[in-house]
């Protein structure tokens, strides 16, 4: 990895987008700590220390801790992502939206109507935001105009975003989301490496240390193996000839990744699980007492309906991803089979029947990742082990990021290796 950067960094063309990237990712920090008008950001900062397991916790991780501060990047990347997943929902959903995705312009358009989404889920999202911040009296001015300048504000934050996002997939290097959100996420290494040191000084704190240290690595060292793993189905494809010349005759494979969800479905359960949690933090509920104290994230039943919501989303959300079916009729049409099976419907079951199983393996690995936190500081509270681990979300996030980041570079290097070669 150290060694594809530096041979990265001595291309001036590839050296010119990483600094371009970089750019774009300081304009970002420097939003997130510019203030809004009207907003107490130490009255709304207070309101954080009963969020942790709400909704409004994952928020302010996914944000760089920007949410908690409201200030002009609080509601970060969360409305394009929404509507990201929306239009892909509704594209499949959709038939005239369907088909518009499959022509040769389609996908501008799609990503079009994602842009006019986005604004529209800001404005939702960003009202509800100044509701909360209202009624937990985090504003220094209530009224009409007050209200219409923070709601602007943040959707006007939101927006410039998106546009930044665009910047680093147009003229940058990797996924400017991707690459927004992980610098999101490893801007609050300081607040764990605070957590760190006071937990070092505690009484036999120097062994919770360095078992969550230990912890850390093999957790990361998984979720890399994790996502780099595949079943490969042996695909064949038949020779033809087109003209004087033939085509086909090779052997390749079909990659099936084991974990082809990749977050959406941590997101989807920890939305769905802090719901409650939320609610009470918005209306003063309180949470310790009823069927709350049993629905909490940090709680057993919490945390169990957390490890199934997952492993059912992962199944839904492969649901709408991945056609079996379409794959199968794609290598009929080119001329492909997979060994031991005929072309169109038997091919179609036994892909599907493999991607039933390694999608089983896949989420409920990818569901221990998600509670192993809450899992540590259950079985083990007196050490706080829970505080110096990263969630699942956030390590396949960061993992994720860095290896399609890495990939990137290594083909602007290689692509500039045979320019190099041919001239």
């Amino acid at each position: 990895m150290f060694q594809t950067l530096k041979n990265a960094w001595h291309i001036a063309d590839t050296r010119r987008k990483i600094i371009y990237t970089l750019f774009i990712v300081l304009l970002y920090r420097i939003g997130c700590a510019i203030p809004v008008p009207y907003v107490d950001s130490a009255a709304w900062a207070d309101t954080f220390s009963d969020a942790g397991d709400t909704i409004f916790g994952y928020l302010n991780i996914i944000s760089g801790s920007s949410f908690s501060q409201g200030t002009l990047f609080a509601l970060s990347i969360t409305p394009y992502i929404t509507a990201s997943i929306v239009m892909q929902l509704l594209t499949i959903a959709i038939p005239p939206l369907e088909r518009l995705s499959k022509q040769p312009d389609g996908q501008k358009k799609i990503t079009q109507i994602s842009r006019y989404v986005t604004v529209a889920l800001a404005v939702i999202t960003a009202f509800g935001y100044y509701l909360t911040m209202k009624n937990q009296n985090a504003l220094t001015n209530k009224g009409v105009f007050a209200g219409f300048v923070i709601v602007t504000a943040y959707v006007a934050g939101a927006s410039l975003i998106m546009w930044l996002g665009e910047k680093i997939n147009d003229g940058g290097i990797g996924n400017g989301i991707s690459i927004i959100l992980f610098f999101n996420i490893v801007s609050r290494g300081g607040a764990l490496f605070n957590t760190a040191i006071a937990i070092f000084k505690s009484e036999s704190g120097w062994l919770y240390v360095l078992i969550g240290t230990v912890i850390m690595l093999a957790i990361i060292t998984f979720v890399v193996w994790m996502t780099n793993s595949e079943r490969r189905l042996p695909v064949q494809y038949a020779k033809r000839t087109v003209g004087r010349k033939m085509y086909g005759g090779m052997n390749t494979h079909l990659p099936i990744k084991l974990n082809m969800s990749g977050v959406m479905p941590i997101i989807f359960a920890q939305s769905i699980v802090s719901l409650p949690s939320t609610l009470a933090l918005i209306f003063g509920w309180d949470t310790n007492s009823g069927i709350l104290s049993y629905l909490s994230m940090t709680g057993a039943i919490g945390v169990t309906i957390n490890f199934l919501l997952i492993i059912a989303f992962a199944y839904f959300y492969l649901t709408i991803s991945f056609n079996a079916v379409e794959v199968a009729n794609n290598l009929k049409k080119n001329g492909g089979t997979i060994l031991g099976y005929r072309p169109g419907a038997p091919t179609a079951a036994y892909i599907q029947k493999v991607l039933n199983r390694i999608t089983l393996i896949g989420a409920l690995m990818l569901a221990f990742l998600a509670v192993f936190p809450q899992l540590l500081a259950l079985l083990w509270p007196s050490s706080n082990l829970g505080y110096l681990v990263f969630g699942g979300s956030s390590l396949i996030i960061i993992v994720g990021v860095v290896l399609e980041t890495i990939k990137e570079l290594e083909s602007e290097v290689t692509m500039r290796h045979y320019k190099g070669f041919l001239e």
